[in-house]
C-alpha cells in the first residue's frame, strides 16, 4: 500500500518538475489539489489519490505532450465509459493504467458536457505547499459542479476541517449552494 502512495506521489512529482522544465503553465486540480488544501489544517484528515489531475490550456497540448513523453510518460486520448466525451490522459510507461495516470482538464472548459460550469482559468492558482494548486474556491466550485461520489467525499473532508463551511453558500451559484448545503444537511 505505502509503495502503491509512493508512485502516485512520484507522478505529480515527475509531471510537476517536467511542465516547469518547459515553463508551460499548469495547475493541480483534483484529488491532489484538496490534499493540499487539507493538509493546511489537519494533516491527520488527508486521502490518498490513484490519480494526477493537471489543469493546463489547450493551447499548450501539444507542447504538454512533447514534454510528458520525453519523460517516459505515454499519451492517450481514450473514451470515457459508457459515454461518448474522450479525456485526455498519460499513462506512466506503455504498461501504465488509465485509472493511475496524468488527467489533464483544459482551463475554460467544461470537464463534462453536461456540467454546468467550465473549469477555472490558470489564473485562478496559487502556491500551497510549495505546489501550484488551483484556488479553494474554485475547487470547491468544480467539487460541486462534477458531484461523484469522490467529489462529495473530497467536499466533506474539506468540511470537516473548516475549509469551508455553510457561509459558503452564499458565496456560491444557487444549484452549487444547494449541492454545499445537502452536503451539510447530510454529512453521512
Amino acid at each position: 500500500m505505502n509503495r502503491s502512495v509512493d508512485k502516485v506521489q512520484e507522478r505529480l512529482t515527475r509531471t510537476i518538475k517536467a511542465l516547469e522544465s518547459q515553463r508551460i503553465p499548469f495547475g493541480i486540480v483534483g484529488g491532489h489539489a484538496v490534499r493540499a488544501w487539507v493538509a493546511q489544517v489537519d494533516e491527520s484528515a488527508v486521502r490518498t489519490t490513484r490519480d494526477v489531475d493537471i489543469l493546463i490550456r489547450r493551447t499548450d497540448l501539444p507542447a504538454v505532450i512533447e514534454t510528458m513523453e520525453s519523460d517516459g510518460f505515454v499519451y492517450r486520448q481514450i473514451s470515457r465509459l459508457g459515454k461518448a466525451e474522450r479525456m485526455d490522459v498519460f499513462l506512466d510507461g506503455p504498461d501504465g493504467k488509465v485509472r493511475d495516470g496524468v488527467h489533464l482538464l483544459f482551463a475554460g472548459e467544461r470537464v463534462h458536457p453536461d456540467d454546468e460550469f467550465s473549469s477555472p482559468s490558470l489564473d485562478e492558482i496559487e502556491s500551497v505547499a510549495a505546489e501550484r494548486t488551483i484556488k479553494l474556491e474554485a475547487l470547491v466550485k468544480m467539487k460541486l459542479n462534477v458531484f461523484r461520489d469522490k467529489d462529495r467525499v473530497h467536499l466533506r473532508d474539506m468540511l470537516e476541517v473548516g475549509l469551508i463551511d455553510e457561509s459558503w453558500t452564499q458565496l456560491l451559484p444557487r444549484n452549487l449552494a444547494e449541492r454545499l448545503q445537502e452536503l451539510i444537511n447530510n454529512p453521512d
